[in-house]
């Protein structure tokens, strides 16, 4: 793999939630914070691409193919994994609260359409 900027980024950023993750509050802060942007994400893209009126397919099939792509990956984690990968799946487990996060704000998004 070459050490482009992106994958340098990647790995920094790596290190930074490896070190952080082993405190229990900043386990607890990193994954609220991470539902919580996956919550702006789809208030986000609830709100920009429904001011076109065309774009809405596109995005929420977008959407469901990263959601389903997060869940396959996430869920077909063994245990063996775990114990060899911690740091890659700390990165998952970030990325599936994201996706969470999202789930959540279209729900709430759609509660607030139907009232």
């Amino acid at each position: 793999m070459y050490l482009t900027k992106l994958n340098k980024l990647l790995l920094n950023v790596n290190k930074i939630v490896k070190r952080n993750y082993n405190n229990t509050l900043s386990y607890f802060a990193i994954n609220l914070i991470s539902l919580l942007l996956g919550f702006f994400i789809a208030n986000a893209l609830a709100t920009l691409p429904g001011q076109t009126g065309d774009w809405g397919l596109v995005v929420s099939g977008i959407l469901v193919a990263i959601t389903e792509t997060v869940s396959k990956l996430i869920y077909s984690i063994n245990k063996e994994q775990i114990q060899k990968h911690k740091s890659y799946v700390t990165s998952l487990t970030i990325i599936n609260n994201i996706k969470i996060g999202v789930i959540y704000g279209f729900f709430v998004d759609s509660f607030k359409l139907g009232s």
